[in-house]
């Protein structure tokens, strides 16, 4: 097992980095473009592991994805999914195998959506519920991938499903992106108005409506997709806001300027939210309510390590469901570096702030469970705190490749070694 070090720089960091494109935004425009007749080409796309599995399932599925440069992808398809060959294997990737579940409806023949260990951990029956609801036939023996959908490559049968979002928006993207490719409308009902990050829904319509899809917004808890089909056309995606909750972290530890070529104001993506949270550092609020910017909560619970005062995170039961259980994750991390930092009251995280932490050394080995966000979010810490290592580095190469990369351009020294203990998960 790899462990990477961070030397804390103990002086401010300044310097521009800009975040790679948005995770959000790229998953969903390569499906949309996969869906519409057509050539379009996605500029400031990241190319990621999430992204590049979501690619290559769709050239599995007769599409025509090329990568002329670093950061777009040129994709021509036919308008039509075609039955892949062989399971799509999309390893850990949430949106990609959620996405592909609902649109696996709109292919004539059985597709397999399978995923590494810890996909196939994660749930995925309210979706699957849904699908069945719609007259698809659909099935998860363990209630997470793999998933078996059998598509007549006519759309959905039916035309009303009501959906449990409240373990993940995902279900609810994921059906609206498939819903615009049959031949009546489809109404989306929300059972009850409970759903995480209702902002991502938002930033699934509109990049539907950008692809020519009309989405008629009921009510609070009902959206009705007109069957439009898709239109290929040139789509750019804005920064990765999540990528920049680290960025930020790092200016506000060190007191540094950190120039990410985006304005905060600017960014689409619910996660941008964190940026007015994060400013009142060090006198965050005393309850942080993490809803509507879930993958940015690790990285305010590190920085809230670093806090005047203790804050407890509320509204992120959602977390236990993501790559990890990042609430434990989190938890295990800080107390890792001091016992007693950090605890859980149900779903639930207290962070027992704790300032005079920066300048001490500590001998911390931060178990990741092999998620980016986890890796991103304590390497923060390491600005600040001496010996603290990093499990399973090379994990960030999900979301964001260059992250190392982008922290040794500001001047962060870091050294990784072999260690032969493997993390107990």
């Amino acid at each position: 097992m790899i462990e990477l070090t961070i030397t804390p720089p103990g002086h401010p960091l300044s310097g521009k980095v800009e975040p790679p494109g948005s995770k959000s935004i790229t998953n969903r425009a390569l499906l949309l473009a996969g869906l519409a007749k057509g050539k379009s080409r996605l500029t400031g796309a990241l190319k990621s592991d999430d992204t590049l599995y979501m690619a290559e399932a769709l050239r599995e599925m007769g599409v025509k994805v090329t990568e002329p440069d670093a950061t777009t992808f040129v994709v021509e398809s036919s308008g039509v999914l075609q039955q892949p060959e062989k399971p799509l294997f999309l390893g850990n990737a949430g949106t990609a195998t959620r996405f592909l579940t609902a649109a696996a409806a709109l292919v004539d023949g059985a597709v397999i959506i399978d995923g590494d260990e810890h996909m196939r951990k994660r749930p995925i029956m309210p979706l699957v519920e849904a699908l069945r609801s719609l007259g698809v036939e659909a099935e998860a023996p363990t209630s997470c991938p793999p998933v078996t959908v059998c598509g007549k490559g006519t759309g959905f049968p039916k035309g009303s499903v009501t959906i449990d979002a409240n373990l993940s928006s995902q279900y609810v993207s994921a059906l609206l992106m498939a819903a615009a490719c049959g031949d009546k409308p489809v109404d989306i009902i929300l059972k009850g108005e409970e759903i995480g990050a209702k902002g991502y829904i938002d930033l699934t319509t509109s990049a539907m409506e950008a692809f020519g899809a009309k989405v008629e917004r009921v009510s609070n808890a009902i959206w009705r997709v007109h069957p439009t089909g898709y239109t290929a056309t040139d789509f750019h995606i804005e920064p990765d806001a999540s990528a920049a909750t680290y960025l930020w972290g790092v200016e506000l530890l060190t007191g540094g300027a950190i120039d990410i070529g985006t304005p905060a104001d600017k960014f689409t993506q619910p996660d941008a939210k964190a940026h007015e949270v994060m400013a009142k550092f060090p006198h965050l609020p005393a309850e942080i309510d993490g809803s509507q910017m879930q993958d940015a909560i690790p990285t305010i619970a590190v920085l809230a390590a670093f806090n005047e005062t203790p804050v407890r995170f509320v509204g992120i039961a959602n977390l236990r469901v993501k790559e990890c259980d990042r609430i434990r994750a989190v938890s295990l991390g800080l107390n890792e570096i001091r016992n007693g930092l950090a605890h859980e009251e149900g779903d639930d995280l207290i962070v027992h702030s704790d300032p005079s932490l920066a300048g001490q050394t500590v001998n911390a080995s931060i178990d990741t469970f092999a998620d980016h966000r986890i890796a991103m979010s304590f390497a923060l810490a390491a600005l600040k705190i001496g010996g603290i290592a990093i499990q399973n580095p090379a994990c960030v190469g999900k979301t964001y490749p260059g992250y190392w990369k982008a922290l040794a351009s500001l001047g962060v020294e870091y050294t990784e070694k072999e260690n032969a203990a493997e993390p107990q998960h």
